[in-house]
């Protein structure tokens, strides 16, 4: 009897920011158990050591990517630890004030503070790893399937919600940012998506809405394989283009 088996698929290297709980632990799991090398990044020393020895293959880096000092060290460990980078994921998220508050009272540090997580680090961390990026679309060939940017957005980023101010404008302002570097990335074989992933039961979503009901609320597995799926079709459609004659 004769098999067919499926053609080998290259492994990805994946960085993940804020990779010790929520929608980051979730990602790095998804990841990990494909067979993919994953780097994640948190603050807490303690929860990146204990998530590195519980998820075989990925490796842990200790950072703080709202802080320009600490970014590049990050970028280093990253191409360090993985030799390379296909998928670049920001997802460390900040919610500027907790308990939310309206615009008129946020103050300006906690407004500093998720513009900080939410736009800066992005913003420098896709920078430093840019050369990164940029030779794993040379790498893939014609395929061009490799080099994306993940930016993990929200729905206040559209929506106008009380006393989501911080997190939302900063939300809004990393959208944008998400759509002009794949604009000018692009040419380069790079790409840069938005991507919501819902409202998800997370300790993020706990402190913003402490009363929420968690059975109302995407699990963040789910999110996680619907962000996995979307890279999936994502790099089908580049290589389908990439095939396709000129007129």
């Amino acid at each position: 009897m004769m098999t067919h088996s499926q053609p080998s698929r290259t492994p990805l290297r994946v960085a993940v920011t804020g990779g010790t709980s929520g929608l980051g632990l979730a990602l790095v799991e998804a990841f990990a158990a494909r067979g993919d090398q994953v780097a994640f990044v948190a603050r807490d020393a303690d929860r990146v050591a204990r998530v590195a020895h519980e998820i075989a293959g990925s490796h842990g880096i200790v950072g703080d990517v709202a802080k320009k000092e600490d970014v590049h060290a990050v970028a280093l460990q990253i191409g360090g630890a993985l030799g390379g980078l296909d998928v670049l994921i920001h997802n460390a998220s900040s919610l500027g004030p907790v308990p939310l508050a309206l615009l008129a009272d946020t103050e300006c540090e906690d407004f500093e503070a998720a513009l900080a997580t939410n736009v800066l680090g992005p913003f420098r961390l896709t920078k430093a790893l840019l050369g990164l990026l940029a030779a794993s679309a040379r790498e893939s060939g014609a395929d061009g399937a490799r080099a994306v940017v993940v930016n993990v957005s929200s729905d206040a980023a559209v929506t106008p919600y009380a006393g989501w101010g911080a997190y939302g404008a900063s939300k809004a302002a990393l959208a944008h940012l998400s759509r002009i570097w794949d604009e000018e990335l692009r040419p380069h074989g790079v790409r840069s998506l938005a991507v919501d992933p819902g409202d998800m039961d997370t300790p993020l979503h706990a402190l913003a809405v402490p009363g929420a009901d968690p059975a109302t609320l995407k699990k963040p597995e789910q999110s996680a394989a619907e962000i996995v799926a979307l890279l999936e079709e994502h790099a089908h459609a580049r290589r389908d283009h990439a095939g396709t004659p000129a007129a």
